[in-house]
């Protein structure tokens, strides 16, 4: 979100900005570019994370008749989840009993599905995540176009965002233990080639409708 917030609205303002428009017009694609990527992003998002909460709450739902209408074939379920993970029948037996006695639903949703009642997924969160850091992010464009003198803001815009592009794909690497370097190159010649398709597209327009 936070790479998609810079290329997207850095590119939208150096096309504006080839076409020969003004400060003002490229401030304003600048803005739109930020309100309309964060509404899109967290719309997105809140529909993305709402059918998985659907599919999470169904199986909440499914796994809760199935205790109530047969206990004993989901407790053999159970211990049979753990014996093919390596404990001996009676062992694993013992613990899905005493699993169920102390979460019947919460054993069977993790074990045999993978959900925590405590991680499901949050739809109203993931928007506000993903639209607040889109929003964070597309100011560094338009920060750069409000202190550039009117001959460089282009090479302004790109540059500041060039290299916040660089930092955010740097600490990505970081935080995922890749290279650094291949991290930060990777995402930069992206963001490079976006703005520079943008920037001939504005420039062919703005010499068409002028």
């Amino acid at each position: 979100g936070s790479n998609d917030a810079i290329v997207s609205t850095a590119s939208l303002m150096i096309g504006v900005a080839a076409s020969s428009a003004s400060k003002e017009a490229i401030l304003v694609a600048g803005v739109a570019g930020l309100v309309a990527g964060a509404m899109s992003m967290a719309v997105g998002e809140y529909v993305s994370v709402s059918s998985q909460r659907d599919a999470e709450q169904a199986d909440v739902e499914r796994e809760t008749r199935e205790l109530a209408t047969r206990p004993r074939a989901e407790l053999n379920e159970l211990a049979l989840i753990y014996v093919k993970r390596g404990l001996e029948k009676d062992l694993a037996m013992k613990v899905a009993e005493q699993l169920s006695t102390h979460d019947r639903i919460g054993a069977h949703l993790w074990d045999e599905l993978g959900i925590g009642q405590a991680s499901l997924a949050r739809p109203m969160q993931a928007a506000w995540i993903s639209a607040g850091s889109f929003a964070s992010f597309a100011v560094v464009p338009i920060v750069a176009l409000l202190v550039a003198p009117a001959a460089a803001r282009i090479p302004a815009i790109a540059a500041l965002s060039l290299v916040s592009l660089a930092a955010l794909g740097a600490f990505g690497g970081h935080l995922g233990g890749a290279p650094l370097g291949r991290a930060a190159l990777r995402v930069t010649l992206g963001g490079a080639l976006a703005m520079a398709v943008t920037a001939a597209i504005g420039r062919i327009v703005g010499v068409a409708v002028g």
